[in-house]
């Protein structure tokens, strides 16, 4: 339990949270990492950002960042400019847009059940094995992602 704790509290205290460090307590995919972190990059940067910049910088398949953008655009979070000096830009203020929303779009609305895969009405226990934690990790983490915007980060 003190490394799972240990972990969460390093990935909090980062600028930009590691995902993969958390994705294995919290199941976050690899796309709902590449949104986040992209657009990260595109509301911290001056100028346009391609999908092969974001790759370079974050070490992410180039294609699989392509579509997590596409997705972006789709959803109204980006607009996208085409050609050798088109990229990404945000089209809302980055204090507009939470994380949570760049979670949600990409992963959907994180659940709140107990992560246990055995049925409470079967289960030989009178409390949970794992004691709620997997509750109490989905909503400290939503809490986080709600109460974090690309302006603060």
């Amino acid at each position: 339990m003190y490394r799972i704790i240990f972990i969460i509290t390093f990935a909090y205290s980062n600028t930009l949270i590691h995902f993969y460090i958390l994705s294995k307590i919290l199941n976050i995919s690899e796309a709902a990492t590449i949104a986040i972190h992209s657009m990260a990059l595109i509301a911290r940067s001056k100028n346009l950002l391609n999908a092969m910049e974001i790759a370079e910088i974050t070490g992410f398949s180039k294609n699989h960042i392509s579509k997590v953008l596409q997705q972006l655009v789709k959803y109204n979070f980006l607009n996208s400019t085409r050609g050798p000096k088109g990229g990404f830009v945000l089209k809302r203020e980055p204090q507009l847009i939470s994380l949570m929303e760049i979670y949600n779009v990409i992963d959907g609305e994180i659940e709140n059940e107990t992560g246990c895969k055995m049925h409470c009405d079967n289960c030989p226990f009178n409390s949970c094995i794992f004691g709620g934690l997997s509750q109490k990790f989905s909503k400290e983490f939503s809490e986080y992602l709600s109460s974090k915007n690309l302006a603060t980060i």
